[in-house]
């Protein structure tokens, strides 16, 4: 089975879309072909009734993914609330099985997955099914993004433990820098500390990168292995 995972986070904001970006970016300058998709994305700006969906047009340029929109993101909304919530204000069903089947298009032509969700595992997408449940669906390991800043432990621990008591596997922990330096001490101490109390390996550090001044940040060849053959 070809590498593939579940980008979730702690919260909505934390950095997901970065954390998956720089996965992305990193297995392709690796060599490898990257698949990525955001299944779902809300809060989509609308430009003369082109919904524009941000997060996946990120993806699918940090990726270099040759694939159709249409297929990264086979589902978007303007409102910035809940995929559940939207579609249904819109009367649109999200379908599991629509959505599994562009991943297996994507698959098709990948060496390894990338898969990000909307907000935390227990966002709704329709009745009675959450994020957490798309990621069983598809069978893709998990891994968590968390913002470095205080509470973040809780945050992370929390989300942990809801995956795995869903049966999902946790491949790992991303903790991302989301903004500068700001004095929060806990900064210096939440890396070791979610690893040690989560018993998941934290995967890598995200540093703060001022886009305008700094490169992507670039994830070495050993870590891509190691996480591939988790």
């Amino acid at each position: 089975m070809k590498p593939s995972f579940f980008i979730t986070g702690t919260d909505t904001g934390v950095g997901k879309t970065e954390a998956a970006c720089v996965l992305a970016r990193s297995f392709k300058a690796a060599g490898y072909r990257v698949g990525a998709m955001k299944p779902v994305e809300t809060g989509c700006a609308d430009n003369n009734g082109k919904l524009i969906p941000q997060d996946a047009l990120r993806l699918k340029e940090a990726s270099g993914s040759s694939a159709g929109l249409e297929v990264i993101n086979p589902y978007r909304f303007t409102l910035p609330i809940s995929p559940q919530t939207a579609s249904e204000h819109f009367g649109v069903t999200i379908e599991f099985e629509k959505i599994k089947s562009c991943y297996d298009e994507l698959i098709e032509d990948s060496d390894v997955m990338l898969v990000e969700g909307a907000g935390g595992l227990l966002v709704p997408i329709s009745e009675g099914q959450t994020m957490a449940d798309l990621a069983l669906y598809l069978g893709l390991p998990v891994i968590v993004v968390s913002a470095n800043r205080l509470g973040t432990i809780n945050h992370t621990l929390l989300t942990v433990q809801c995956a795995i008591s869903m049966g999902l596997k946790v491949a790992g922990v991303i903790l991302n820098n989301t903004t500068p330096e700001d004095g929060d001490i806990s900064r210096a101490y939440n890396r070791a500390d979610i690893e040690r109390l989560s018993q998941v390996p934290l995967l890598f550090e995200i540093p703060f990168i001022d886009a305008k001044k700094e490169a992507p940040f670039l994830l070495e060849g050993s870590l891509l292995s190691s996480l591939i053959r988790a």
